[in-house]
């Protein structure tokens, strides 16, 4: 049985690096479907020369290449959906229902590709969603009917549950850099007819933006999801959307000094919970 090490150590990196977003994207001042044309289309630049040195390399396997494409496709829908949701409703709602794909990869799993999963998985999954409950339920009791927005949320959880599994095919036929490119160079060019479909413009920002915008490239898209994406070549899905759940405890922690947020003890706890349930998760094996 091949070591989980490596893609573990990988995974976390990735999860710390994506963590970052929510706070860059604060930073950045454009539209949401601009901010992930630019970080996508920089990201895509840069890792232009080695992908198509990767690309000459690799034996032809086009099924494989369609599901990269389709990931890249609703990650970038999934981009727009999000951030759409946040913009009218709570920000604990739509990051609490965004992130139901912690529910839904599972179950994909489970009858669409007939994986099987002991019930410590489960029990770490619960575990961590009560962690979830705990640091967003102050602001969940502000605002608990649903609406819109939250529906908004809801569907961004089934698009993102669409990218991962999709990604994960890719990476059974791909390396994680070609499946990351081609994804990257795909959901770039559906962020760009988006925003032309919305009229937001592409540019008159200023420098501060465009710097965070590159900065977004590197550390999320490339540092992020590139390790994610190697993550989900070595590790099954579910395992991967379940300890996506430390960004919300990471984004939290480093919103404290970054932009002066406070962190209350329920929430603390909470963050704990979370940690613990992907803890059990990892520790959980999948048989089949």
């Amino acid at each position: 049985m091949k070591s989980r090490g490596l893609p573990m150590l990988v995974l976390a990196f990735g999860i710390l690096a994506v963590s970052m977003s929510a706070i860059l994207v604060r930073w950045a001042n454009a539209p949401p479907t601009v901010i992930g044309f630019w970080r996508m289309l920089f990201a895509a630049l840069v890792m232009t020369i080695p992908a198509g040195n990767a690309l000459r390399r690799a034996p032809r396997a086009t099924r494989h290449t369609l599901f990269a494409a389709l990931a890249g496709f609703f990650f970038a829908i999934n981009l727009a959906v999000w951030n759409t949701g946040a913009l009218i409703t709570t920000a604990a709602n739509v990051t609490l229902l965004g992130n139901l794909s912690i529910i839904w990869v599972p179950l994909a799993a489970m009858f669409v590709f007939k994986t099987r999963l002991r019930r410590a998985f489960w029990g770490g999954l619960a575990l961590a969603a009560v962690g979830v409950m705990l640091i967003l339920g102050q602001d969940l009791l502000a605002h608990p009917a649903l609406g819109v927005g939250d529906a908004y949320g809801i569907g961004a959880s089934f698009l993102y549950t669409v990218y991962l599994l999709a990604m994960e095919r890719a990476r059974a036929g791909l390396s994680a850099l070609i499946a990351w490119w081609l994804s990257t160079v795909v959901g770039a060019v559906t962020l760009l007819a988006l925003s032309i479909a919305l009229g937001a413009p592409l540019a008159g920002y200023p420098l501060t933006s465009f710097a965070i915008f590159a900065t977004m490239a590197f550390v999320v898209q490339i540092g992020g999801f590139l390790s994610l994406n190697y993550a989900l070549g070595h590790l099954p899905a579910p395992l991967v959307s379940t300890s996506l759940l430390a960004q919300m405890v990471i984004t939290a922690l480093l919103a404290v000094p970054l932009l002066g947020q406070s962190l209350a003890l329920v929430q603390a706890i909470g963050g704990l919970l979370v940690l613990l349930g992907i803890f059990v998760v990892h520790r959980s094996k999948t048989k089949g």
